[in-house]
């Protein structure tokens, strides 16, 4: 797996890296009227427009800067994956201390539990995962690994071969490098929700590539979510949870010690 293809949606759409197009839209978002009216007057009492007298760049900017500047998120969602052609799933809690805890899955099969806490990478690997990852592997070997492996913890340095990977994407730093400088010409749309909260909808584009980015209108700006709706990476993916503590604890019981084994 390539932190690459996960950094793919969730950085370049977020910090509207290279997206220089403006794709058609409202420029102005829909002002929505409440349900009742208010006292003494007969008018509907109207909402206030989110964002009134911004852009969509200037909101997304806004976005980028908000979200960049959080000590921790949680990001849920399926994004393809260029080198296995498959697609990942993921749920995982990450900090700008190298912290995570979540789950990992590819293809829909199986899947993998992630912690990493301090130098040390734990994972639990589920049967359906190690098959899929054993694919091109002779049957005893594959076997052999589902019987070690399945269903147990194990550990690894973060600094590893076999780890590092995960150990960078657990990494907030790493995950949003570079999305802080941005000059986005995002366009305006409706407003919406995103898991209950209030979010403005804002279009991008790039080549054939098509964003949907949903921004939080209450409290902070963050980004809530980034749909990728056409070109080579479509996806999905939800932020939530920011500045919250990551539960990376370090797992009870039995662990199984990879780097021991490898001798």
């Amino acid at each position: 797996m390539r932190r690459t293809a996960l950094a793919a949606l969730c950085i370049a759409a977020a910090a509207t890296v290279g997206l220089t197009g403006c794709q058609p839209g409202q420029d102005n978002a829909d002002n929505t009227s409440a349900a009742g009216t208010s006292a003494g007057s007969s008018k509907p009492a109207q909402k206030k427009e989110p964002f009134a007298g911004l852009t969509g760049g200037e909101i997304a900017d806004r976005a980028t800067k908000a979200t960049t500047g959080a000590s921790a998120l949680r990001m849920k969602g399926e994004i393809p994956d260029d080198e296995s052609k498959a697609t990942i799933t993921l749920d995982v809690a990450l900090n700008r201390k190298g912290e995570c805890a979540g789950t990992i899955g590819m293809g829909g099969k199986g899947k993998a539990d992630l912690i990493k806490t301090g130098d040390t990478v734990y994972m639990k690997f589920d049967e359906a995962f190690l098959r899929e990852q054993s694919e091109g592997e002779s049957k005893s070997d594959t076997e052999a690994a589902v019987a070690m492996l399945a269903g147990k913890w194990t550990k690894t340095k973060a600094t590893g071969d076999d780890a590092k990977e995960f150990a960078d994407f657990c990494d907030l730093d790493t995950v949003l490098a570079g999305a802080e400088d941005t000059d986005s010409d995002a366009s305006r749309g409706k407003t919406a929700t995103v898991d209950g909260a209030p979010a403005i909808v804002l279009h991008e584009k790039d080549g054939k590539e098509r964003y949907t980015l949903y921004v939080a209108t209450e409290g902070k700006p963050y980004l809530l979510r980034i749909d990728s709706t056409a070109g080579a990476d479509q996806g999905s993916v939800v932020f939530s949870d920011f500045d919250e503590p990551v539960p990376a604890q370090k797992p009870t019981g039995e662990i199984l010690d990879l780097d021991a084994l490898g001798g």
